[in-house]
């Protein structure tokens, strides 16, 4: 099966994103929420993402909320607190409406100068009672001013160790950008991808953590590209090799949206570490004027790669299965 392991509910019904313009412009952090039929979510995914997955030949997707409405840096604790949970509960009723088709990834509810233990509780509430598979986590909750801690600092450990305990991925993701020199899926996007991987490198994380994962998302940002000056950095910062120091919990999916870039990260990356991905109606939908195809038909990029049917099944199921323990029980339990 192809299991897409980057996708959000970017056309989430107009009631949704009404009840945060309320919840933003008001006094009151978790107003009254509106009543959003099983009929209105259906039509939203059947003519989007469902019938995107079926035209592009895949089966699958981890399914998240739309990673540039989390917004941690507006608003405070409280109303971050209830936007993530309805956000969450949202995610919750598309999978139990398509739960062969989609199976859900949590955002978190991360603001600003808040400790991210605080964010414990919903992870724990999304994967022990909603059957999430795994969360996105914020490592800029300001929104493009970098003012927290690195992933490596000790401050996020008791995350760290909860993520072990119930033996989840994170999906290193920030939000919308509010600093005007970062465009949020141009600049901070990427600069984010990258910054995730450069701060695991300078630290020992995975030392204190040898089972934690982490999916890096967009390719990787520069890494792929930048290959030969981040082994060179681990080698002048008397790290070891990224081969051993990083990569055996770091994954990079495939939300590269041209084939000369999928295949820079097949020759770069080992095949054990990319995952399918598309984030298909996400922050490139258009069509490519080049090839008359959608750029974020990441599928067909993949299919292109002169590599072996093996390794493509790996990028396309296995890795997800394997770095999505939850995820495999679950479809196991489909018979799948």
């Amino acid at each position: 099966m192809i299991i897409d392991c980057h996708g959000h509910y970017t056309t989430a019904p107009p009631a949704h994103d009404r009840w945060r313009a309320t919840q933003t412009s008001g006094g009151d952090p978790d107003p009254a929420y509106p009543a959003i039929s099983d009929a209105e979510i259906q039509e939203t995914i059947e003519s989007n993402q469902l019938r995107l997955l079926r035209e592009r030949g895949a089966d699958m997707t981890i399914f998240s909320p739309r990673a540039s409405a989390m917004a941690h840096h507006i608003g405070g604790e409280a109303m971050s607190q209830a936007w993530t949970r309805r956000s969450n509960d949202l995610i919750r009723r598309v999978v139990e409406l398509f739960p062969e088709t989609f199976v859900g990834v949590c955002q978190l509810p991360q603001s600003p100068g808040v400790s991210i233990s605080h964010s414990i509780g919903e992870l724990e509430r999304c994967v022990n009672e909603l059957g999430f598979v795994g969360c996105n986590l914020n490592p800029d909750p300001s929104g493009g001013h970098w003012n927290g801690p690195p992933l490596t600092d000790r401050a996020w450990y008791p995350f760290f160790e909860k993520m072990v305990e119930l033996d989840v991925p994170a999906m290193i993701h920030v939000s919308g950008s509010c600093n005007p020199n970062f465009h949020a899926t141009g600049a901070h996007y990427l600069n984010a991808d990258t910054t995730a991987f450069m701060q695991f490198l300078e630290g020992d994380l995975f030392r204190d953590f040898p089972s934690l994962r982490f999916v890096i998302p967009h390719g990787g940002g520069a890494v792929p590209y930048h290959w030969g000056r981040f082994r060179g950095l681990a080698d002048m910062l008397k790290r070891p090799k990224l081969s051993e120091h990083v990569m055996r919990n770091v994954f990079f999916d495939t939300c590269v949206y041209h084939q000369p870039g999928i295949d820079l990260l097949f020759r770069v990356i080992p095949v054990d570490n990319i995952l399918f991905g598309s984030e298909m109606v996400g922050a490139v939908r258009g069509i490519d004027p080049e090839t008359g195809h959608h750029f974020d038909d990441t599928k067909r990029y993949i299919d292109a790669l002169p590599i072996a049917d093996t390794d493509k099944r790996k990028v396309f199921e296995g890795n997800a299965r394997r770095v999505y323990p939850r995820l495999d029980a679950i479809l196991k339990g489909q018979g799948r």
